[in-house]
């Protein structure tokens, strides 16, 4: 304390996953939620799956902690050829390719349905953590790490398009 005063103690709170989930979601958001999938997993991996292999080799005795590993979104997000983004790149690239080719693609390659639900302990990413909305046939859902996010494919491959400056 300064000049007699007190000052009063305080925790500070920083929440870095800012998952963004609106009324209407685009092409925008899944991209900031696909960021935010990678930074919970930095988490998860630097905070649980590093310091347990630490615990386990030096031999200290400790308690598992379950957490939901979202390794299964991110392959859904990005695995070659089956990955949402990847989807989407590959429908720039054909002749007349439209986001109803994109969606069309993405609903034949991870089901459809109505909106998923993840399991627990899912090991794979599948149909469980993606599905087309039946009442809104250019949408679909993603079971993010935060929640169920529905997005409206409508100009996602045109704002997919823009392409980086070589700076």
């Amino acid at each position: 304390s300064m000049g007699g005063q007190s000052s009063g103690l305080y925790i500070g709170v920083l929440d870095i996953f800012g998952f963004e989930i609106f009324d209407h979601n685009s092409f925008e958001q899944l991209c900031i939620n696909y960021t935010n999938e990678m930074l919970q997993q930095h988490f998860n991996n630097n905070t649980f799956k590093l310091e347990e292999k630490v615990y386990t080799e030096e031999g200290i005795d400790w308690d598992h902690i379950d957490f939901i590993d979202n390794q299964p979104m991110i392959e859904l997000l990005t695995k070659k050829r089956e990955g949402i983004l990847p989807i989407l790149d590959d429908e720039l690239r054909v002749p007349n390719g439209s986001d109803k080719g994109f969606l069309s693609k993405l609903t034949k390659k991870h089901g459809g349905g109505n909106v998923p639900r993840r399991k627990a302990k899912e090991k794979e990413a599948n149909d469980s953590i993606f599905g087309t909305v039946l009442k809104r046939p250019k949408h679909f859902t993603v079971q993010h790490y935060a929640g169920v996010v529905e997005y409206d494919s409508v100009g996602f491959l045109e704002k997919n398009r823009d392409t980086l400056n070589a700076d």
